[in-house]
């Protein structure tokens, strides 16, 4: 309750008028405590202040891990959990904790799709190769530019997956987001869409369809 009821950006409550880093002294007396619960809610509040002071969360997480108190098991956990929005942003201290290098040597193939146009209530199909040329933690994901009503662009960052390729490894990968209907989260409008590919917080390829009724 201490760490959930000073978070800065409390979703189900109203918002605080104290200085985010005022509860950093409550959080680093309860992060390494043995409870998950207790650690996922470390780790949210972290990732509130992410968005207000990338810097501290980093500089914090790394003081944390370095003093031992928390099993590393544990603090891999609040680490991961905590930087999940810098690393949706590319944040490269926040990829170099987590491991993953801001340049790694590898071949991307073009981003290959299924089809120009999708309909809705139908699915956009993609697919693409990777090769490494030095060993490498891979952290995989895209970005779907969806077009809005004014016709500016929302872009919208999706998990495919991460994983180690040692030299000269490669794998192929095919991914399908569906384009639903009834979405929601989310009103969908027709026309030119982007899906673009960030590997280790980096954008590489692209390719553009369009959304149909």
């Amino acid at each position: 309750m201490a760490s959930e009821g000073l978070r800065p950006k409390l979703p189900w409550a109203k918002k605080l008028t104290i200085e985010y880093g005022q509860a950093l002294f409550i959080l680093d007396n309860i992060f390494y405590d043995k409870t998950r619960y207790v650690t996922r809610s470390v780790a949210n509040h972290l990732n509130d202040i992410s968005k207000i002071n990338a810097e501290l969360v980093v500089s914090t997480l790394k003081r944390w891990k370095a003093s031992g108190k928390q099993n590393s098991k544990e603090m891999d956990y609040i680490i991961s959990h905590a930087l999940r929005t810098l690393v949706k942003q590319g944040n490269e201290e926040a990829l170099a904790l987590l491991g993953f290098k801001k340049d790694p040597k590898i071949v991307l193939s073009d981003l290959k799709l299924y089809q120009d146009e999708v309909r809705l209530g139908e699915a956009l199909i993609f697919h693409f190769e990777i090769e490494a040329k030095e060993d490498c933690n891979l952290l995989i994901d895209y970005i779907m530019h969806f077009k809005t009503k004014s016709s500016k662009i929302s872009p919208k960052v999706h998990k495919i997956k991460q994983f180690y390729l040692k030299a000269g490894e490669s794998m192929e990968i095919t991914k399908k987001y569906p384009f639903k209907a009834n979405m929601t989260t989310r009103k969908l409008y027709v026309g030119e869409h982007t899906v673009e590919l960030q590997i280790n917080g980096i954008c590489y390829v692209k390719n553009t369809f369009v959304l149909t009724n």
